[in-house]
């Protein structure tokens, strides 16, 4: 399963959670599993209720790949960048509701754009007690 996200800059970071809540059962129990199928893109959990975070992060990224590279493409900073942050989260849920801590969100994170890209998204089942 998955859906597109449209970026509008080179790098950016959007806020993806409410669309994947949409698609968790209303019942039952188990965790997400969100996967970027991109080289250049990533996936994180951060906070998500001052949008400074997220500038802070494109900033720091930014100055973090700063270099020489070999790449011939030219994206040679999206590579580490994407490889910092990492391809894929996972997130438990439980009745129609995603476990994230009180300030956290889920982020894709642009670092090549502006680009469609693919979020993809996996429910993987729970036990059905809570006994253990």
């Amino acid at each position: 399963m998955q859906f597109q996200v449209e970026t509008k800059k080179k790098m950016e970071i959007l806020d993806i959670t409410e669309q994947l809540k949409r698609i968790l059962p209303e019942q039952g129990e188990g965790a997400l599993l969100v996967h970027i199928p991109h080289t250049t893109a990533a996936v994180t959990i951060n906070e998500g209720a001052d949008p400074d975070v997220g500038e802070d992060l494109v900033r720091h990224l930014e100055r973090l790949a700063q270099g020489k590279y070999l790449h011939r493409e030219g994206n040679g900073p999206a590579h580490l960048q994407a490889s910092l942050i990492g391809p894929s989260v996972l997130v438990p849920f439980k009745g129609g509701k995603l476990e994230l801590g009180t300030w956290q969100r889920i982020f894709f994170c642009e670092f090549d754009g502006p680009r469609t890209r693919r979020v993809q998204f996996r429910l993987l089942a729970g036990l059905e007690n809570d006994e253990q």
